[in-house]
């Protein structure tokens, strides 16, 4: 029991940035975000929905750590190419966010072509979720090759807090679309959270910039 104490300050820092990470990137709106807040609102299948994404986010992001792991283990050179990559997309995703932050924008969920029956709800669902190809780059190669580079023991604390994140976003979208919704509504949280999303973003930019540079 001594050590435990030291191992949650070990463990904690990987569980956290993949939260912060996993959040930031999943956080904005989209078809996806859309589709689980309309099924919340009409209260079909919720927690089949909110499962399924949230399980199909966990495979992805799980599959791109084990992935990138073994690709950057054996070159050490292409990992650091790929955090300083990784590095301007963070940074360029955050001055976008900023920039979004200074714009009015709102998140509505759409009633017509929804399904009742829940074969044709996960149908949909996986329709946003798998055919967008930035599901690929945000879990797999983004989050996947940042996972990666953590040592072995502490990838599947990774995972498990970009997992998390994924399961609280969707679960609050789905479950508290009744709440949520006249929030979404309001063009003026949606620039708080996409401010909170640009400085997340440059956070972790810098955080690959210096791993980058510690490997030189």
């Amino acid at each position: 029991m001594s050590n435990l104490p030291t191992s949650i300050s070990i463990i904690a820092p990987a569980f956290v940035q993949g939260l912060a990470l996993s959040f930031g990137l999943i956080v904005a709106i989209g078809a996806q975000n859309a589709f689980v807040l309309r099924q919340g609102l009409r209260r079909e299948h919720v927690g089949s929905v909110v499962l399924f994404c949230a399980l199909a986010d966990a495979v992805l992001i799980a599959a791109g750590v084990l992935g990138m792991a073994q690709a950057l283990g054996e070159h050490q050179g292409f990992a650091r190419a790929l955090a300083l990559a990784g590095a301007v997309f963070f940074a360029t995703y955050g001055w976008q966010a900023l920039r979004r932050s200074r714009q009015s924008s709102q998140l509505r969920a759409q009633e017509a072509g929804a399904s009742s029956r829940l074969a044709g709800v996960i149908a949909q669902a996986a329709a946003f979720t798998l055919l967008n190809p930035h599901v690929y780059l945000d879990t797999v190669l983004l989050v996947g090759s940042i996972g990666a580079q953590q040592p072995v023991a502490l990838r599947p604390w990774f995972v498990a807090g970009a997992s998390f994140a994924s399961l609280f976003w969707f679960g609050m979208l789905g479950f508290g679309a009744r709440w949520l919704a006249p929030w979404f509504a309001r063009p003026k949280a949606w620039q708080v959270l996409d401010g909170l999303i640009g400085l997340t973003m440059w956070a972790l930019a810098l955080l690959l910039v210096r791993h980058a540079l510690a490997g030189l």
